[in-house]
């Protein structure tokens, strides 16, 4: 006697964990994504680490620098890989499809930076006995996480001869790390008085890198001088060569299992390296042709709204497509570059804000990612009304749900917290303003813009199998 299916299961809806749908082979797969993961974070603690990792790879797996090919004319065919690296902070992978580019693209366009503080072009002062960098942060930072942490130097000096030296301080266990202090509860009466937005001010952000005197009686600033003398013997560097240096201080230590049951990964930069590791993993796993030219973006600058030549702001995309179009057809146009793009399909890659019961009051439970219950797509997102928004049409989202249906992708979706509670987005709305259908698709966090922030397993598995389907099909 067959089971009765009950009315409520026939026509309604619930999402349902990961584990508890996918079988042991794929538990297995789940774990090792992890540990790639990883190891491609820990690598990549910058948006130019993560550019050199990814172009690493894209070139182990057979793809070709588009400049090689510009400079040969060489005649583009279904199947070639294809990468171009912008200025070595943004990349974007390129498999094309056996229809012509014109019909248009399926993209899963992520970026590859994340909040963070850098170093003010002159840093380096001292106070009281002590050396200090001043600095200037990076994106939407909450600014009292980031005092009483073990901290590192990541980034790059160019020197008087034009030399650019590579600088990674702090990672190593034989490495110095570096701090910014707070005030001890004992003092603090006035700073408690305070909001947390207030607690610790930019321009409190100073970083301490040393106590030691230079040998130099004589100098004036004898701390300062002696950070000088350590960087210029190391890295044979000058004060003046500060001025045209790229250096960010980020979280020391690497990403870790959390949890009694290592079913989460705590760590730095999650938003948006989780996504863009999973896209990049999905398009460096297609075997064959697929029949639309698939895209990887790896973007920088999303989160100081994607402006500059490495953000999606820039016309480098739009660029390398006319570029690859005029290797692909004989009559080319600049018309057949705006119907590629309406014909485009897009998953834009980014985190999501998971639900926290911790703070449930800034949430919609019934509208908000959970973790380990899967991808999780976000229609809409912008602040209050919508305020800069894409807001993805539905046809477009049915396609997509249908995509991940068929291809046993578990999927959710989702919403950034209450409506009035505040709002954000990423960068949906610039390849949806070029014509392209785009809905903001990836993996919920937990404290998200955090030092450290939190993601399950599940999810990251899940995410790097629904961008797949999302190419290949």
């Amino acid at each position: 006697m067959e089971k009765e299916i009950k009315k409520e299961d026939l026509l309604g809806h619930k999402f349902e964990y990961v584990q508890d749908k996918i079988s042991e082979d794929e538990k297995t797969l789940t774990v090792e994504i992890a540990e790639e993961y990883k190891r491609f974070i820990d690598e990549g603690k910058t948006e130019r680490e993560c550019c050199q990792y990814i172009e690493r790879l894209a070139r182990e797996n057979g793809f070709s620098n588009i400049d090689d090919l510009i400079k040969e004319n060489v005649e583009l065919q279904p199947g070639m890989k294809v990468y171009g690296n912008n200025r070595d902070k943004s990349i974007i992978l390129f498999i094309i499809g056996e229809d012509s580019i014109e019909s248009g693209m399926k993209i899963v366009g992520g970026h590859i930076d994340s909040p963070r503080i850098d170093l003010k072009p002159t840093p380096l002062y001292e106070d009281s006995g002590m050396a200090y960098f001043k600095t200037h942060y990076y994106g939407g930072i909450r600014k009292y996480q980031w005092a009483s942490l073990p901290l590192s130097i990541h980034g790059v000096i160019i020197n008087e001869k034009g030399e650019k030296i590579s600088i990674s301080i702090g990672e190593e266990a034989c490495d110095p790390i570096f701090f910014i202090s707070d005030l001890l509860p004992h003092l603090a009466k006035d700073q408690n008085k305070k909001s947390l937005a207030e607690g610790i001010e930019g321009e409190g952000l100073n970083l301490i890198v040393g106590n030691t005197m230079s040998d130099d009686k004589e100098a004036k600033e004898r701390f300062k001088l002696k950070v000088l003398e350590i960087l210029n013997e190391k890295y044979n560097v000058t004060e003046e060569d500060f001025m045209t240096a790229e250096l960010e201080i980020v979280p020391a230590g690497k990403a870790r299992d959390a949890g009694f049951d290592r079913s989460m990964i705590v760590g730095y930069g999650h938003d948006d390296r989780s996504c863009s590791f999973a896209g990049m993993k999905a398009i460096l796993d297609i075997e064959g042709t697929p029949k639309k030219t698939v895209v990887g973006m790896f973007m920088d600058k999303e989160e100081v709204g994607s402006m500059g030549n490495t953000g999606s702001e820039s016309k480098y995309f739009e660029n390398m497509v006319a570029e690859l179009m005029n290797l692909q057809m004989d009559n080319y146009k600049d018309l057949y570059v705006r119907r590629a793009f309406m014909n485009t399909k897009v998953l834009s890659a980014d985190v999501g804000a998971a639900y926290d019961p911790n703070y449930a009051s800034a949430y919609d439970k019934r509208n908000s990612p959970f973790m380990g219950k899967g991808i999780v797509l976000v229609k809409y997102t912008g602040a209050r009304g919508k305020s800069g928004c894409n807001d993805a049409n539905a046809e477009f989202v049915h396609e997509v749900r249908d995509i991940f249906n068929r291809h046993d992708v578990i999927w959710q979706t989702g919403e950034l917290g209450k409506v009035d509670q505040g709002g954000g987005g990423t960068i949906a709305y610039i390849l949806a303003n070029a014509g392209a259908d785009v809905i903001d698709c990836g993996i919920p966090v937990i404290s998200m813009h955090a030092p450290y922030e939190m993601i399950s397993k599940a999810d990251l598995y899940m995410t790097y199998k629904g961008y797949k389907a999302f190419l290949i099909d």
